[in-house]
């Protein structure tokens, strides 16, 4: 069936269908605001006449190539492409401004890559077993997986421990913000009609990031106008043979993460790299280099957002459940071709699964391929003025948050974002503790609430499900870890002053 579904793909029509929508996925992702989100919605319409297979694939080839292409503009710009590129800004950005943007830019893209094919052998193999332990998860579990991902809120909060912990507390507080999805409380709306549906994810990103980070050059004025490009002379992607082997054990667990938080509903890409980013630097013998610009930080996040590529496929086709976003939308291109997953899927229509599988490999090869190719571009970026750049971006990210629900409110939330952005950058709160306290805590209140219903309002019925009991466990450990951690650090740093 492999070889198969392979076959199917491996024709003139259904290879130029793929390519087209990878390189329109990467140019989407690529643009701050238009992520394959928008990507996949906008060519929906377009598979209705097309076979199943050619739809099909070319909704997957959005999704690669949208996913992987948010790396660009986060190197290059410091802003993130896509929601699943944010934590690529923090070494990115600084290896672009010293220099090494096609360093950068080609550790990121060879990463993506291998997330991505791990990914597709984990759909392969192991899709129907991981969807049954994924089908066990209840509002116990969940919390409990979420509850530990904000732990990773502690390796992120850089030196200053309050400043990071004050930057999580303001993530965590504009989440609540709007109509509570349980009980339907009224919170923090201020009497606005525009506030009941609080903020969404898009335009406060692009306000943290984008329209921030253009503040920040607006207000430094003609001396960054111009940022340093290095000679383009790189061998492969940039990546010694010694590196590569450094980064074997990173690239290992930043995909493990990215296909375990890909199959849980309702997480995805957002939260996989910044989870995987701060689990890479609390494993790290050299912490204090994340966010100067060290290859750990965009290797962890490239392969985990990638990773979750295929993790997010793996209850869709075995369950017939999306993922994430785009999933859902490829769900609805299936139910369109009259195609219904679930557990028969791959009985019934065993030769257009694998051939699902095979255009998700065709469309990953062709994405590295593309981006690869293109380096030398990308890097040019880098030599336009600022005061040309800078607009062009603006626009586009005001076409992007609006393009979310077609609603000015998130044209205004981006700019309220960018200005309280713009502080916290430059009086040094880090900015990933907010979009990790943002993105989880819906997420944990649901559950918590979900769960204290079922147990008739006792915690204690948390424990009972061994799933949830061992990531509370893992919760303390991380936390103790961490504390000894810093113990330790702080004494080090006490006996070399002395």
């Amino acid at each position: 069936m492999i070889i198969e579904g392979l076959l199917s793909v491996l024709n003139p029509t259904t290879f130029l269908v793929m390519f087209l929508g990878t390189v329109v996925g990467i140019i989407f992702g690529s643009i701050p605001g238009l992520t394959s989100t928008m990507a996949v919605a906008l060519c929906l319409p377009l598979t209705f006449g097309m076979t199943p297979l050619n739809g099909i694939s070319l909704l997957i080839a959005l999704y690669v190539g949208g996913t992987s292409g948010g790396l660009i503009s986060a190197i290059l710009l410091k802003i993130p492409g896509t929601p699943s590129s944010v934590a690529t800004v923090f070494d990115g950005g600084p290896m672009a401004e010293r220099g090494e943007a096609s360093k950068a830019l080609g550790v990121g893209i060879l990463y993506s890559f291998i997330g991505t094919v791990l990914s597709i052998i984990a759909l392969i193999f192991i899709a129907p077993s991981l969807a049954k332990i994924a089908l066990k998860f209840g509002p116990y579990e969940y919390f409990a997986i979420c509850l530990f991902a904000l732990t990773m809120i502690v390796g992120m909060v850089g030196d200053n421990v309050l400043k990071g912990l004050a930057s999580a507390l303001i993530g965590v507080t504009f989440s609540l913000a709007g109509i509570a999805s349980i009980g339907g409380a009224f919170r923090f709306t201020f009497g606005f009609v525009e506030m009941e549906n609080g903020f969404e994810l898009l335009p406060v990103l692009i306000g943290l990031f984008a329209v921030a980070e253009i503040f920040s050059i607006a207000s430094a004025g003609t001396k960054r106008d111009k940022m340093e490009i290095a000679e383009y002379k790189m061998k492969g992607f940039g990546v010694s043979l010694k590196e590569f082997k450094e980064q074997f054990g990173n690239m290992m667990r930043s995909a493990l993460i990215g296909i375990g938080i890909g199959i849980l509903p309702g997480i995805g890409g957002a939260t996989s790299n910044i989870v995987a980013y701060s689990a890479a630097k609390q494993q790290s013998k050299h912490p204090e280099q994340f966010g100067t610009g060290c290859i750990d930080g965009i290797v962890a996040s490239e392969t985990s957002n990638n990773a979750s590529i295929g993790g997010a496929l793996i209850p869709l086709l075995t369950l017939g459940i999306p993922g994430d976003t785009v999933t859902a939308m490829i769900l609805g291109g299936l139910t369109l071709h009259g195609i219904q997953p679930g557990p028969l899927l791959f009985k019934n229509s065993g030769v257009l699964v694998y051939g699902i599988f095979a255009a998700f490999l065709v469309s990953t090869i062709m994405m590295l391929i593309v981006e690869y190719g293109g380096l030398r571009v990308f890097v040019k970026i880098l030599s336009v003025p600022k005061h040309i750049l800078l607009p062009v971006i603006m626009v586009f990210c005001v076409i992007g948050t609006y393009g979310v629900n077609h609603r000015v409110f998130d044209i205004w939330t981006a700019l309220f974002f960018g200005v309280l952005g713009f502080f916290l950058v430059r009086h040094k709160f880090p900015q990933a503790p907010i979009i990790l306290g943002f993105v989880l805590t819906p997420i944990v209140e649901e559950n918590l609430i979900r769960g204290m219903q079922y147990s008739n309002n006792n915690f204690l019925v948390f424990f009972s499900s061994p799933i949830a009991l061992v990531f509370m466990l893992l919760t303390v450990a991380v936390l103790v870890f961490t504390v000894i951690k810093e113990i330790k650090t702080r004494k080090e740093k006490k006996a070399a002053i002395s």
